[in-house]
C-alpha cells in the first residue's frame, strides 16, 4: 500500500463543456469523469439547454460537437445543470484540458444566472502534458493518440473528461507520482482558485 504523506491521492473531477456559440454562457454539453486513488470511478453528463440570449447555436459549433437546437429541447436547464454538476463534483479539485475555456464557461454560467459558485480550485492537463511529452500537437485528441487512448470520440463532452481524466494518470504514472500534489510539482504547475 503507498503511503501519501498528507498528499491528496490522485483524486479530482475532469470536466469538458461543449458550448453553442462563441460565448462562454452557452454551454449546451458537459461531461464530468471522478477519479478517486488513480482510478476512473464514475461519470455524469448530458446536455443543457443554453441561457437566453446565449441559446442560438452557430453553424461552426454544430460542425464541432454536432449538437443541434433540437437536441437540447427538455434538457436541464443551466441552473438545473449547475446544481447537478456541482453535486457531483463536491469538494473536487477540476481538471481540464485548456482549463481556461472550461473555467470560463462555468463562471460565465453561474454569473449570468446568478447562481454562486463554491470555492473550489482547478489545474490544467494542457499544462501538464506540455511538461510531459514531446509532441508536436498538445491539442487533447493528440495528447490521447500519443498515450494509447485511440477509441474516443472527440468533441462528445464525456468522451473528452474521460480522455482528460486518462492523460492525467498517465502522466502521473510517467512521472512516477502517486498525488496530484506530486504530479504538479514535477510539472511545475500549481492550483488556481476557480473564484479569482
Amino acid at each position: 500500500m503507498c503511503a501519501y504523506y498528507g498528499e491528496v491521492p490522485l483524486e479530482f473531477t475532469a470536466i469538458d463543456f461543449e458550448t453553442a456559440n462563441g460565448s462562454p454562457a452557452s454551454p449546451c454539453a458537459v461531461g464530468l469523469v471522478r477519479v478517486r486513488d488513480g482510478q476512473i470511478t464514475d461519470n455524469l453528463a448530458f446536455l443543457i439547454q443554453p441561457p437566453v440570449p446565449h441559446d442560438w447555436f452557430h453553424e461552426g459549433n454544430i460542425k464541432v460537437h454536432g449538437i443541434r437546437p433540437s437536441d437540447v429541447d427538455g434538457a436541464p436547464t443551466a441552473a438545473e445543470a449547475l446544481e447537478l454538476m456541482l453535486g457531483f463534483i463536491g469538494v473536487d479539485t477540476l481538471i481540464a484540458h485548456n482549463a481556461v475555456f472550461d473555467m470560463g464557461v462555468l463562471r460565465a454560467t453561474a454569473a449570468h444566472i446568478a447562481k454562486p459558485l463554491p470555492e473550489l480550485r482547478y489545474t490544467c492537463s494542457l499544462a501538464i502534458s506540455r511538461k510531459t511529452y514531446n509532441l508536436e500537437s498538445y491539442r487533447l485528441n493528440s495528447v490521447a493518440y500519443a498515450i494509447g487512448h485511440e477509441e474516443f470520440d472527440h468533441h462528445d463532452a464525456l468522451a473528452d473528461s474521460d480522455a482528460c481524466a486518462r492523460i492525467v494518470l498517465h502522466a502521473a504514472d510517467r512521472h512516477g507520482v502517486d498525488s496530484l500534489d506530486e504530479l504538479l510539482a514535477e510539472t511545475k504547475q500549481a492550483y488556481k482558485p476557480l473564484l479569482s
